[in-house]
């Protein structure tokens, strides 16, 4: 990795930034010939070839040869330098954590999944999510100066461009990005966890061609991330997306938010949690009726697995939740017109049981005429969106504009 390109990137200059506008091309586009490129950057071919030649001195770009065509002179392709550098992504859940590594090109190099880890709003939490991040890069075997940037995922209110996350670690008057790169010795960015799981189905996932998209997160709370345009769509402040705390509901359950009648409550995970618990006790039969009457601990995942054994309550309340997250997207849907709408987060591993629900509430309750626009998918990360999102928002940040 050139460390005059690197400074150059920094300072801004005119130069950098058609350099950053290439890379961005072909993270988007893959491999190219330079008239491709020279169209889309608006720039003539002569002044293209000129900087081409310069990232592939400075190991950005290769030269990947001939591209075959029918007749006539067969134009070189150019593509990214997959050694030229690597980028880390870290996905926090509640329990665990999955921390991922992608080289230029965006090729997973190495992936560890469910790390132990208890996800709290302490000092000790955060360094000891910093250990484990440091655990991951020493055994890698890839030269480590080559780490360009780590992108962390964090639930609740994150502001991407200023760094802060303001619902977890939020310990002092610094971002929480500035505090991390300290403790890591590496350059770090953050984001929304659910932000960047739409990011990741986006760039590698089941997107082909749409550029309107929202995607809704059902894990233990909910949350949806927004694509207009093939852009990200942030807010003003990086806090876009927080459906799950919609008011919605008339009832008296407190939200983690602090509100009651929040979608959170009656839609998520949590509130499977809790229907589940109470349903229980009141008398319902379950195959987690025991660990439930005994006070034992029942987990999301505990639930889910009991609807894969076809376990009734389970399914009952999986599509409950599925019937009222639906009509609330339907509503989504007579807003954005979007192209597609993916179910994802833990809860979508239930597959149909949750999306056949969904469905039937946005035929019932979004305009036709609009609705018939909008695919309605499943993740097809699956588990692996958050990680594999936070890897390629580490690289795609690195050469914003």
């Amino acid at each position: 990795m050139n460390k005059n390109f690197l400074a150059e990137l920094e300072k801004g200059s005119k130069n950098a930034l058609i350099k950053k506008k290439i890379i961005n091309y072909y993270i988007s586009h893959g491999n190219s010939t330079i008239t491709d490129l020279s169209k889309e950057v608006d720039l003539s071919v002569p002044t293209v070839t000129k900087f081409i030649s310069e990232m592939c001195e400075e190991g950005f770009i290769n030269d990947y040869g001939k591209l075959e065509t029918s007749g006539g002179r067969h134009p070189n392709l150019y593509g990214l330098n997959p050694k030229s550098g690597y980028f880390i992504g870290v996905d926090i859940n509640l329990y665990d954590i999955n921390i991922g590594l992608i080289n230029f090109k965006g090729d997973i190099v190495e992936l560890k999944m469910n790390i132990p880890y208890s996800f709290e709003n302490t000092i000790e939490s955060l360094n000891n999510l910093c250990l484990l991040v440091l655990n991951f890069i020493k055994k890698l075997s890839i030269e480590k100066d080559k780490i360009l940037n780590i992108n962390v995922n964090i639930s609740g209110r994150v502001n991407p461009e200023s760094g802060y996350s303001y619902s977890m670690f939020y310990f002092e008057e610094r971002p929480l990005a500035e505090i991390l790169s300290e403790k890591l010795s590496y350059r770090v960015t953050i984001d929304n966890d659910t932000r960047a799981m739409t990011y990741g189905e986006y760039m590698v996932g089941g997107v082909t061609n749409e550029k309107n998209i929202i995607f809704v997160n059902i894990s233990w709370g909910l949350g949806i991330g927004i694509i207009i345009d093939g852009k990200v769509y942030t807010g003003k402040s990086g806090f876009s997306g927080e459906f799950g705390h919609i008011s919605t509901y008339d009832n008296e359950i407190i939200c983690h938010c602090g509100k009651k009648g929040c979608l959170e409550t009656e839609a998520s995970g949590s509130a499977m949690h809790r229907m589940l618990i109470e349903r229980v006790k009141g008398g319902a039969s379950s195959i987690l009726s025991e660990k439930v009457l005994n006070n034992k601990t029942v987990t999301l995942d505990d639930i889910l697995d009991a609807v894969r054994k076809e376990d009734i309550l389970c399914i009952d309340i999986v599509e409950e939740v599925g019937q009222k997250l639906g009509k609330q997207i339907a509503g989504l849907i007579n807003i954005f017109n979007p192209e597609m709408v993916i179910i994802g987060g833990t809860v979508s591993i239930t597959g149909d049981y949750i999306t056949q629900p969904i469905k039937t509430a946005i035929r019932k309750y979004s305009l036709n005429l609009v609705n018939k626009d909008s695919t309605i998918i499943t993740s097809k990360l699956k588990e692996k969106a958050g990680i594999i999102g936070a890897c390629m928002i580490a690289r795609s940040r690195m050469f914003e504009n």
